[in-house]
């Protein structure tokens, strides 16, 4: 089966912990990893090529790799550079994921593309807007993903959660589609793929004890009384 195949309904759970955390640890990275592989998880989001190779060598899923960088001239975070490709592509992913909105950037959104699939990969584009997905499309990329939506171009969807509009506008476009974003109960995840995704993606509620530890926090405060 191709990854794609093997994504198709599926869940994908990005195990990136918070950055200088106690889980801040490659070893860690895949343990989380082998643990969501067992709970049913068809395929892993993984940053940096330390935490990927350790997660290569410990799972048969496909992988989705990123790398971020703070880059000093340019909001885009999510493997900027061809250089980033070539490195996730040595070290294991099966698929690259770049940010794919149309913010100033060091290196063009279609020169990233190219380098993806020249080095026999599946281009992941992780967009804000459906014309980000569109001109992903247009590139090549073979997955469009809400990764990014309420996270650029200073828009943010309605209220703080999903945006299934976005989800649902993309899977309009005949393209593969992963829902990304807020969806941090089984429930959003379900309501995901009735909008029209093909795969989900979820993070932050499963694999960063802080910020899930922080949401219970704030409920048991909420619900304080004397």
């Amino acid at each position: 089966m191709t990854a794609l195949e093997v994504l198709k309904n599926g869940l994908v759970v990005s195990c990136q912990p918070v950055d200088g955390g106690p889980m801040d640890d490659p070893l860690i990275t895949a343990a989380f990893a082998k643990a969501a592989v067992i709970g049913g998880a068809s395929g892993l989001r993984i940053e940096g090529l330390a935490n990927l190779g350790a997660v290569r060598s410990a799972v048969d899923v496909p992988i989705i790799g990123i790398i971020k960088r703070d880059l000093k001239d340019s909001p885009v975070r999510i493997t900027p550079f061809q250089d980033d490709v070539a490195d996730l592509a040595a070290h294991g992913a099966d698929i690259i994921a770049y940010d794919a909105t149309a913010r100033a950037r060091p290196t063009s959104r279609s020169a990233i593309v190219k380098a993806i699939l020249s080095a026999g990969k599946i281009a992941m584009a992780d967009c804000a807007t459906i014309a980000d997905a569109q001109a992903a499309i247009y590139d090549g990329a073979q997955i469009i993903g809400t990764t990014l939506s309420g996270y650029a171009y200073d828009i943010a969807p309605d209220g703080t959660g999903p945006d299934f509009k976005l989800i649902s506008e993309f899977y309009k476009l005949r393209s593969f589609v992963m829902a990304e974003g807020r969806l941090n109960t089984p429930k959003l995840a379900e309501q995901a793929m009735r909008a029209g995704a093909d795969c989900v993606t979820i993070g932050s509620a499963i694999t960063r004890a802080e910020h899930i530890t922080g949401w219970f926090d704030k409920a048991v405060k909420r619900g304080a009384h004397d």
